[in-house]
Order: structure tokens, then sequence, then C-alpha cells
């Protein structure tokens, strides 16, 4: 099992280094057996939290509860990346904890969190941030909640109290309706980011002709029956004439395992801090 995961890390690292400056598609063939799902899950949920601070933004009579993870070895002399970490459906609630899923806790494992210094943002959503809906060509779309509108003004409030916040460097990384909502967001707002890494998403089509112009990996496990495949296959097409678009499938994986491969290895980290606006 650790060679295998070895040589998971490996391949992914290569790619990330292979992925920076092209448009390209690349199909896996990794698969995930349960005890390697099992214990890499565990790894990233016994990680302490306490790194991330806890906050409530409040927006008219609304709140939007948010974890903050400062940099290591924080300087208010030095500009730091913000990483925006969006959560599954599953973690909607108000309790200030679910939303830290294995994506948002892989920023504070050993080696990432002293290596890749900078901000991450983890709101937690009290209902769907992104609502789904059959288009004409019976593709699922995506739209965002009202409380994608509070997210983004909690981002442009974060940047004026941590004034040393890169503004040429701020991610969106997202699974599942996460991973919808960051397209949503890069859509609304495409000024504002510099890069994106979507996970089994559905898609968003509203603003393609400025998403080509955009650092976007999409992700996603052929074998999804959740967010359907067609969909990240839909938008690639749509996005392919960019030259900053990344398109990454997995023949073997579906919408719970999609994860795995991306946990315990650099790929994320180091394709993101590589984009600049």
């Amino acid at each position: 099992m650790h060679k295998k995961i070895k040589y998971i890390i490996f391949t992914l690292c290569l790619l990330a280094a292979k992925f920076s400056f092209a448009q390209i598609q690349n199909h896996n063939k990794t698969m995930i057996d349960s005890l390697t799902f099992a214990q890499t899950k565990a790894t990233l949920n016994n990680l302490s939290t306490d790194k991330f601070l806890r906050r409530i933004y409040t927006r008219g009579n609304k709140e939007l509860p948010y974890r903050l993870l400062l940099p290591k070895d924080y300087k208010s002399s030095k500009k730091y990346p913000l990483v925006i970490t969006l959560h599954n459906s599953t973690r909607i609630g108000n309790d200030n904890e679910k939303q830290l899923e294995p994506l948002s806790r892989i920023w504070i494992r050993n080696g990432v969190y002293e290596k890749y210094k900078c901000f991450v943002l983890v709101p937690q959503f009290s209902e769907r941030s992104s609502n789904y809906a059959e288009n004409e060509n019976g593709i699922s779309i995506s739209k965002p909640s009202e409380e994608v509108r509070s997210l983004l003004e909690l981002i442009t409030d974060l940047k004026k109290e941590y004034t040393n916040i890169d503004t040429g460097r701020v991610y969106l990384l997202g699974y599942s309706m996460g991973a919808s909502t960051a397209q949503n967001m890069l859509s609304m707002e495409p000024k504002q980011f510099a890069a994106l890494v979507s996970i089994a998403a559905v898609p968003d089509f509203s603003n393609l002709q400025t998403l080509k112009k955009k650092n976007i990996w999409l992700i996603h496990g052929e074998k999804d029956t959740d967010n359907p495949y067609n969909g990240s296959a839909e938008l690639f097409g749509k996005l392919r004439e960019g030259k900053k678009i990344i398109f990454t499938s997995y023949s073997e994986l579906n919408h719970d395992n999609i994860t795995i491969p991306l946990l315990l290895n650099e790929a994320i980290p180091k394709w993101l801090f590589q984009q600049h606006k």
C-alpha cells in the first residue's frame, strides 16, 4: 500500500510540474482500495484544527461562520497568498467545525504548512451554496446561492484587514458542491481570483469567454454518479481554446473517493502556488 501511495505522489507531482502553463487533458487509471481510502481520511481527520481561528462574518441579519488559518511564522510585512477552500453539501451547518473537511486540512499537514505559507479561508454555508438544474442539452449546471455573495464580501473585508494578502494570488479550491460554488465565484468575479482547482463539480457555463483566460484545473472521476463526469468534460470542451485549462480524468474513481489521490501529497498546493493573475 505504501509503494502504491508513493507512486501516486510521484505521478501527481510530475503532472503538476507539467501542468503549469499549458492546456492539457490527462487520463489517470489510479485505483483506490478501501484500506487506502480509510487510512488517508484518518491521517487528515486526526490532525488538530486548533491552528484555524474561529470567526463569524455578519452581513445584515445573517451570519457566515468561517475558519481562518494564518501563514506559519506570520509577518505583517510579508505578502502571502489566500486560499479559499469550499466544502461539500454534507458539511452544511453552523457549528463552524464540519466544514474543515480533508481538502482544508491538507494545508496544516507537516511539510505543507511549513512550505506553502498562506492564509486559508474555510467558510461554512447554512444551506446549499450552489443549486443544480439541467440545461437545454441535458447537462446539469450550477447557480450560486445568496450566501455566496456574503462570502465574496467577506473576502473583500479580509483583504482590508490583512493588507498583506497578495491580491494577485487568491485561489479557489473546492470539492463537489464546494467546487461548483468555486466555479460560480470565478464566473461572478473573475478579476478577484488567480486560479481554481475544481474537484467533482457541477459546471457553471455563465461566463465562458472570461474563464478561457483563467488558470483552471478540473478533476473528475468517470464513475461519478452524483455529479456526472460529463459536466466537467463539457466545460473542458468549451474552455479548451484557452492555454491555462487542465482536465484530469480518473477512469476508476467515483464521487466519494475522487479526492483521495490528492490529499497526502503536494500536487494541489504546488500547482496553485505557481499561478498568478
